[in-house]
């Protein structure tokens, strides 16, 4: 079956601990430890730049559900495939949560492959598992990749069992080497960009093979056609994905995509299985949404409201005893008030508030011009002076 993960790995330079299987499952042969010297393979410039120039906005409209179905050449329903991406928090940051899932049974051996990973903004893979299993009766092969961000390095763990042997591979790289690393669950969300952003030439990343090493990954258009989808025909926008892997022969998947990036087909080159989709994802209903109502004010009429007059009545009311209350508890106020209007309207000041701020101010302990008053009496005394003095 063609697998989701397939046409990505893990990264890795230093070997830790552990072995490349050879395949053929009885520990012999296989080569422990560190290998002959691999090539080093980097991004293109246009690659990376393309990455350094995405921006929030370019994710937009691509965070959905794609389900789709596998089938033999002969048209055969063998299983089925979905891929669901959603904004997720990781270690406090920002990202997407990418699950892809294969599963279904070929010649009623069942096999399927499951991805679940947390890639960033700029298509970085802060952590991915990795899931593959072949259900062969007496001889079941399964393999988990973990892909892990700690500090500086990417580490990498691989357990692979086959039948009664496990074998076990630990890999360390540095971010340094890993620049433009994409793995399988960062692959379905750039392929997803690629059909909204133009695709340079040169378009270059690093990825892994199959036997989680190295190798680059070369993405290419294809020309865009026409694809039946259930009774419907449509047009689709290509994408070619090559993995030129150093140990085994180049690996490429051709996907097709609707124009708002809906998964409609992919196929494994020389694989006789393809997904595909059977029916057209629904269509946001773009519904006109109702203009604002808009509530003209209405003039208050509340003294010909009864209820709202009694509540004023009431209101007015305890007020009132609020502040006849406050009045008996410091006669002081009514004596106050009484000299203030007595003395304004004896100087008839043109500046009534000047004249209200120097005679409050009087009392103010803060007042420097003279020494405050402390009583009412005082104070009548000094004014008394003041305006006999004035004649």
């Amino acid at each position: 079956m063609d697998s989701p993960a397939a046409d990505e790995e893990e990264p890795q330079t230093v070997v830790d601990d552990g072995d490349i299987p050879d395949g053929d499952g009885d520990g012999e042969g296989d080569v422990e430890g560190t290998t002959a010297p691999l090539p080093v393979y980097e991004a293109s410039k246009e690659a990376l730049t393309f990455i350094e120039s995405l921006c929030t906005a370019d994710f937009s409209g691509l965070l959905f559900t794609d389900s789709l179905v596998t089938v033999s050449d002969a048209g055969k329903e063998l299983g089925e495939f979905s891929v669901t991406m959603e904004e997720a928090y990781k270690d406090g940051e920002e990202c997407f949560l990418i699950h892809a899932n294969s599963h279904g049974s070929i010649d009623h051996v069942p096999c399927g492959t499951s991805i679940t990973a947390y890639v960033s903004k700029t298509l970085q893979t802060i952590e991915q598992h990795h899931h593959e299993y072949v259900k062969v009766e007496n001889h079941p092969l399964d393999r988990k990749t973990f892909i892990t961000q700690q500090d500086d390095n990417y580490i990498v763990n691989r357990i692979i069992t086959q039948g009664e042997d496990i074998q076990r591979l630990t890999l360390t790289y540095t971010k340094q080497q890993m620049k433009g690393f994409i793995t399988e669950g960062a692959n379905l969300l750039l392929q997803r960009l690629l059909i909204h952003k133009e695709m340079p030439a040169n378009f270059e990343f690093i990825s892994f093979d199959a036997f989680c090493q190295i190798c680059k990954a070369v993405y290419k258009p294809l020309d865009e056609r026409e694809q039946s989808v259930g009774d419907d025909i449509v047009t689709v926008y290509g994408i070619e994905r090559t993995l030129e892997s150093t140990m085994d022969l180049p690996a490429t998947w051709q996907s097709y995509y609707l124009s708002d990036s809906h998964l409609v087909l992919r196929v494994q080159v020389g694989s006789p299985v393809n997904m595909r989709l059977i029916k057209l994802p629904a269509k946001p209903l773009q519904e006109d949404l109702p203009e604002k109502p808009s509530f003209p004010k209405q003039p208050l009429n509340w003294e010909e409201d009864m209820e709202m007059y009694s509540k004023f009545l009431q209101r007015k009311e305890a007020l009132k005893d609020d502040h006849m209350t406050y009045m008996r508890h410091h006669p002081e106020l009514r004596a106050l008030l009484a000299d203030f209007l007595q003395f304004l309207m004896i100087r008839k000041p043109g500046d009534v508030l000047g004249f209200a701020s120097d005679y409050f101010s009087s009392f103010s302990p803060n007042h420097s011009s003279v020494r405050p008053y402390t009583n009412l009496d005082e104070f009548r005394k000094d004014q008394i002076q003041v305006h006999l003095d004035q004649k």
